[in-house]
């Protein structure tokens, strides 16, 4: 089994296989990655084809992705790959946040960033697109590289408290939140400090649904998995 993850419902997907051979795939874009039970694979497979020849070479069953909402291009190879080889996919995607009264909903981080301009935006969509923003605080895993000029960079990772995102937004006078819909309760508390505070919400929207089967719990995924596929 190939699970494509990197989230909590990867880890939970690999641990309810324990006695099964589950190899979990993490992109590698975090230094110190939360890992899950198993083997571990760290790093891209090479495009379309290189997934190919590695889904190949392991003989795998089955692949689950439970790779971020926002994980478009591992995706997009992992349904061209499979389709290729014959091998069974299943999509594992925790559903997004519904909307609230005050949220804007947007097609990118960076039409985020023009939208929040001239205003002190929390900004939480993750460090790779930080660059669009000139001024605000954001909170990443990792440092941004380079470092971005006017952001003021806060290293932490999840799950947060509602109490603590209050005091953070307090502090740093921000009037403007920033999110892409990444969905689950790990990362939530910062919408909930939002409405208490009266704060605007801006929120990426997520990619388009891939063509392939897809459930929304681990339980559902282990389902299909034994007895979808045949491979539990």
């Amino acid at each position: 089994m190939l699970v494509l993850g990197g989230t909590g419902e990867a880890r939970a997907l690999a641990a309810a296989l324990a006695g099964t051979r589950v190899i979990s795939s993490l992109a590698g874009r975090v230094n110190d990655p939360k890992l899950p039970e198993g083997e571990v694979r760290v790093g891209g497979f090479g495009g379309v084809d290189g997934l190919v020849a590695y889904l190949r070479a392991e003989r795998v069953d089955a692949v689950v992705d439970a790779t971020h909402p926002f994980a478009d291009r591992i995706t997009a190879n992992a349904v061209a790959a499979t389709r290729e080889t014959g091998t069974p996919f299943l999509v594992l995607r925790r559903p997004g946040w519904p909307p609230r009264p005050g949220w804007e909903y947007v097609d990118s981080v960076a039409e985020a960033a023009r939208r929040v301009a001239g205003r002190t935006p929390f900004i939480t969509t993750g460090r790779q697109e930080l660059a669009h923003f000139t001024r605000g605080v954001a909170r990443t895993v990792d440092p941004p590289d380079p470092p971005v000029p006017g952001v003021t960079v806060l290293l932490d990772r999840g799950p947060y408290a509602v109490e603590g995102e209050l005091a953070l937004m307090r502090e740093h006078g921000v009037d403007v939140l920033v999110t892409k819909d990444s969905g689950g309760p790990m990362t939530a508390a910062k919408l909930e400090a939002a409405r208490h505070l009266g704060l605007p919400v801006v929120v990426v929207r997520r990619p388009p649904a891939p063509d392939a089967p897809c459930v929304a719990t681990v339980a559902e995924a282990l389902d299909w998995l034994t007895r979808g596929t045949g491979a539990g």
